[in-house]
């Protein structure tokens, strides 16, 4: 089958569309997984088990069962409980969770990294737990974990075509739709290899430099 430039340019524009929507997905369900994943990581550290412990439950379970079933349960199994969700919603939630309980342990291991005379300093200042958090901690223990938060940005973006299996009409969704009606798979397969693959070369590029940036600045030590 040879290649034919005016199906490429036929059937960019649905494609398109396709690829805001992956890319829609990935921001929002990174956006969640960073404030989930740092709220399980303070969990995790609380003194009442009544908290760590179901944390930590739910972590567990979130990490051992596979994100596309944790996707069918948000998507079919929550309207027989009367929760119905747009599957759009749906796929940005199960995204989020599954992956916010990996960036927790990303997080747990910057503010591991806290020297602990930070928090004896905070102590003896007479700050609360909430301003320790806020103020001495968290400014010191995330700048060194960005590079490694970010990794996990392009993770995500490459497994949103899962998605599809909601429904979500992402880039893969539709490069199949339009491979199956034309009985073409060559130019939408590649087209959407060649966007996977851009964007994740620039990724990569800019995780570099953001590490670098990072070694440069010092913030890649806690203890510095």
């Amino acid at each position: 089958m040879d290649w034919d430039w005016n199906f490429v340019w036929e059937i960019l524009p649905t494609l398109l569309k396709g690829a805001i929507v992956t890319v829609e997905a990935t921001i929002l369900g990174t956006f969640l997984a960073l404030v989930a994943g740092l709220l399980f990581a303070v969990l995790r550290r609380s003194r009442s088990q009544f908290v760590a412990k179901p944390a930590n439950f739910f972590m567990e379970f979130m990490r051992g069962t596979p994100l596309l079933a944790q996707l069918y349960f948000l998507f079919y199994v929550l309207p027989d409980f009367g929760v119905l969700l747009p599957p759009l919603v749906a796929g940005l939630i199960g995204l989020g969770l599954h992956y916010s309980t990996y960036i927790a342990e990303v997080y747990r291991a910057g503010i591991d990294n806290t020297p602990r005379g930070q928090w004896e300093a905070a102590k003896a200042c007479n700050l609360t737990n909430c301003q320790t958090w806020r103020h001495v901690i968290l400014p010191q223990a995330i700048p060194p974990i960005i590079p490694a938060l970010a990794n996990y940005f392009v993770a995500m973006f490459k497994e949103t075509p899962i998605l599809s299996a909601i429904t979500v009409v992402e880039i893969m969704s539709q490069a199949r739709g339009i491979a199956a009606y034309n009985y073409r798979y060559l130019e939408p397969m590649t087209l959407v290899g060649v966007f996977f693959l851009i964007v994740s070369l620039i990724s990569a590029v800019g995780l570099s430099a953001l590490e670098r940036l990072m070694i440069g600045s010092g913030l890649t030590n806690g203890h510095d």
